[in-house]
């Protein structure tokens, strides 16, 4: 039985979605800038997927722009903000995914803006005085604050933070890759300039994504070449992998209330059982704050054991997936810039489970009692556990 709990980082492909995607691999195949008939119905087909993810976001279809994935999407929406409006100062925090991170800091290299990281408490939580002194004691700034934490479940209040924006004419990016398909969105309200979907964030394809960008927004091509995406973005379309996107993100938005209470519940479960199981057991971030953190995520905090890695390679040998922080951090080899941040204990292990809507209760109750196990049986072996 393989359990998986790492869907912060990726989910499984929805059968539905796969079924609309496969026509386009074989029958409709036709590049969707070609004169033709096949070409003409490629375009067809991508622009009612646009037209699609427009209407369930509250959005016009030109304002929705086609990438491959959150990072790219990061990427034009960082440099365009900041080349397109000649912008000097931008602000984020230090727990953005290195999209925001470390584009921001390449630029700051480069002598393009200067940086400035907002405060924030033990928790994670981003102080709006700090933000709002910022932008009233400068010139136009450029705001990058992500809706939703990947690593421990932080929700930002980005209607705030874009009222704050609009209030002082900063322009407002939020990375909404972890909440894109599990929050409802109404752009027609909400104060954004810039927000980010990837697909398989939310049980679609691998390799697609999209950049909302508002009216106040200028978008610059990161590369050159031919003049697909009105010129925003070069490069022969995904048609395939946009309409995947546009059917995840439509069954996402149906199913979004039933899924959201399930998924909860199945939180709720796990943080009960480990509280039970493991004494010294704690939660990073607002990952265990029921109300106040994405209901997918939970960030623990373990007593360590003889080896820090013991926990994670339990699991993994006990069929469980989960991860020690953002399948990226994990990927660079140099741990949690977001656990470093909240200057966290390295003598403790931390595990992030993120569940998805394949998860079941059994799941998470064989979870709790293996890794409830591992620490019971290293207290039978009279192994130190510092609490």
């Amino acid at each position: 039985m393989k359990i998986y709990l790492d869907n912060a980082a990726t989910t499984r492909l929805d059968k539905e979605v796969f079924k609309e995607m496969e026509p386009y691999f074989f029958d409709g195949f036709a590049n969707p800038s070609s004169a033709h008939g096949p070409g003409r119905e490629a375009r067809r087909a991508l622009e009612k997927a646009r037209a699609t993810i427009a209407g369930l976001l509250g959005a016009d279809p030109s304002e929705i722009l086609f990438t491959s994935g959150g990072t790219e999407a990061d990427n034009i929406a960082i440099c365009s903000a900041i080349r397109g409006s000649g912008i000097r100062l931008a602000v984020t925090t230090p727990f953005e995914h290195h999209a925001v991170l470390n584009t921001l800091r390449s630029l700051e290299k480069n002598g393009e803006i200067e940086l400035v990281y907002l405060m924030h408490d033990e928790r994670g939580n981003i102080s709006l005085k700090h933000l709002e002194s910022i932008l009233a004691f400068n010139s136009r700034a450029f705001v990058s604050v992500m809706h939703g934490n990947n690593e421990i479940g932080n929700l930002h209040d980005i209607a705030e933070i874009g009222t704050l924006c609009r209030k002082y004419n900063a322009l407002f990016h939020s990375d909404t890759v972890q909440t894109m398909g599990h929050y409802e969105f109404d752009l027609r309200s909400l104060p954004v300039d810039f927000i980010t979907g990837s697909a398989h964030k939310f049980n679609g394809p691998k390799g697609v994504g999209f950049l909302y960008s508002g009216s106040r927004t200028t978008v610059l091509p990161l590369i050159s070449g031919g003049g697909q995406e009105s010129g925003r973005r070069a490069g022969t379309e995904n048609v395939a992998g946009i309409l995947g996107l546009a059917k995840a993100l439509e069954i996402a938005c149906r199913d979004l209330h039933e899924d959201r209470d399930r998924i909860l519940r199945l939180k709720k479960e796990m943080i009960a059982g480990l509280r039970k199981g493991i004494p010294g057991i704690s939660f990073n971030g607002s990952s265990a704050d029921l109300d106040d953190s994405l209901y997918t995520v939970l960030s623990v905090s373990l007593p360590p054991l003889p080896e820090m890695a013991a926990a994670l390679s339990y699991l993994d040998s006990n069929q469980i997936c989960a991860s020690g922080g953002s399948a990226c951090s994990a990927h660079s080899g140099h741990g949690s810039h977001v656990l470093k941040a909240l200057a966290y204990d390295f003598e403790r292990t931390a595990i992030r489970f993120s569940f998805g809507k394949y998860n079941t209760s059994d799941e998470i109750a064989y979870t709790v009692a293996r890794l409830s196990d591992l620490y019971q049986n290293a207290r039978l072996k009279d192994l130190p556990l510092a609490v």
